[in-house]
């Protein structure tokens, strides 16, 4: 079992950047895949970027090129980079975890959910 923590939300102006980081406690973390979802208001939950077990990297289009994924196995961490930021990207982050190789592109695919954190982005 695993327990997360997300950190690194906050306001930020259009076309400027944030880092989120997803803290993971518990064992083998390297065990898991690790992706990042977001929730706007009154919006289904989407995914937005997710790193595999082996370290594949895999996003969702509305994203390409302006979100990165990053894991330190080490650190029990899990990185998500934004950056060009848009209002539109203004959502509750969540970070998610799944036991095995790779937790595809849908939250029914993850077990493991942290609490979320807000990022504003205002225009």
């Amino acid at each position: 079992q695993v327990q997360l923590v997300e950190s690194g939300g906050g306001l930020v102006q259009a076309g400027g950047s944030l880092r989120l980081s997803c803290a993971a406690s518990g064992r083998a973390f390297s065990s898991y895949a690790v992706a990042w979802f977001r929730q706007a208001p009154g919006k289904e939950r989407e995914f937005v970027r997710g790193i595999s077990r082996s370290g594949s990297t895999y996003y969702a289009d509305s994203v390409k090129g302006r979100f990165t994924i990053s894991r330190d196995n080490a650190k029990n961490s899990v990185s998500l980079q934004l950056n060009s930021l848009k209002p539109e990207d203004t959502a509750v982050y969540y970070c998610a975890a799944y036991l095995g190789l790779y937790g595809g592109t849908s939250s029914d695919d993850y077990n493991y959910w942290g609490q979320g954190t807000q990022v504003t982005v205002s225009s």
